[in-house]
């Protein structure tokens, strides 16, 4: 599956859709900068992460053409209707060569395994890893993704967090970079994980940090080789509303009895009243856990002005990579 767009086209919402008909016969001399994805998010995100990576690339596209070529991991567990999705509209990593990619992205997973190596497409992933040092001039590795990567390359092994790191965070610029030119002055920046990197592990392997993102630590990092790595700890491609579907998803997973722990909100996520009122509503569920509480949630509403600072970061960080790769030879 593959599609075509630029900064000039009418779609709020990209939906990925093949590129034939008339519109791939209309003469366009420009050369438009290719862009492959792979997406390994689990089955309910998978729709949403092709149109939140579309979004991005055509917001930073300014006044250049971008073609998106969507791939897949095969050994990624799938549902049915997931798997028949993806075999009519994805290909296969062994075709990431049939086009010369100037560019790939590379999602996260939802974790199955303590342990990276134990993931059932560890192997698949590195050859991913491989091919992107050696083909593309850069490449975004995102969240989970961006742990296997940096294990692979240099054994870097992330940690364990006590509680998972879920909020939005304020990105604050530690090292000046082509990709942080512009960067809105309110940087904000979606977590969602459970794992860590530690900086100093990061700095003596060679990596240069980017940007920091308070309480949750190194946000932006990236590696020099053949091809410059980047890579993300948090999810800029995140829409607004994605952490209170997280959310939403893990309250009843705790209220079914699928997890122990019950999921704290988002942090700086949020309105103040919204807060007050989860409180109330987590000490409530920890008590009497049933999962018909569930119709109990309060109304959720978030804090103001998130969505635009959202958005800002994550439209200037895309612009800055698009912008890096057509001009590069």
């Amino acid at each position: 599956m593959t599609l075509l767009f630029d900064s000039a086209d009418p779609i709020g919402s990209p939906a990925l859709v093949p590129i034939d008909g008339e519109r791939c016969r209309q003469p366009d001399h420009r050369k438009p900068i290719e862009i492959g994805l792979v997406n390994n998010m689990g089955d309910a995100a998978l729709r949403a992460t092709e149109r939140q990576f579309a979004r991005l690339l055509r917001d930073g596209a300014s006044t250049q053409r971008v073609r998106l070529h969507c791939f897949a991991l095969r050994s990624v567990p799938r549902s049915v209707a997931a798997r028949h999705r993806i075999d009519r509209l994805y290909s296969d990593i062994d075709d990431l060569g049939r086009v010369q990619l100037d560019g790939l992205i590379v999602t996260g997973a939802e974790p199955r395994t303590p342990a990276l190596r134990d993931e059932p497409y560890w192997d698949e992933f590195r050859r991913v890893v491989d091919w992107a040092e050696a083909h593309t001039r850069s490449t975004i590795w995102s969240c989970l993704a961006a742990h296997a990567a940096v294990l692979h390359l240099d054994g870097i092994e992330r940690r364990r967090l006590p509680l998972k790191c879920s909020g939005v965070y304020a990105a604050k610029v530690v090292r000046n970079d082509p990709l942080l030119v512009d960067l809105p002055v309110m940087a904000r920046v979606s977590h969602s994980r459970l794992n860590d990197l530690d900086a100093n592990d990061l700095s003596g392997a060679g990596y240069d940090v980017l940007t920091c993102a308070g309480d949750a630590g190194v946000d932006m990092f990236a590696r020099r080789g053949r091809g410059r790595m980047v890579f993300f700890q948090g999810h800029p491609e995140y829409d607004a509303a994605t952490l209170q579907r997280e959310f939403l998803r893990d309250v009843g997973r705790y209220l079914g009895g699928e997890r122990e722990d019950c999921p704290a909100p988002p942090e700086n996520y949020f309105c103040a009243e919204t807060e007050a009122r989860l409180a109330a509503f987590r000490l409530r569920v920890i008590a009497h856990r049933r999962p018909d509480m569930i119709a109990e949630l309060p109304p959720l509403a978030l804090r103001p002005g998130l969505a635009a600072a959202l958005d800002g970061t994550a439209t200037a960080l895309f612009g800055n990579w698009l912008s890096l790769l057509s001009t590069e030879t």
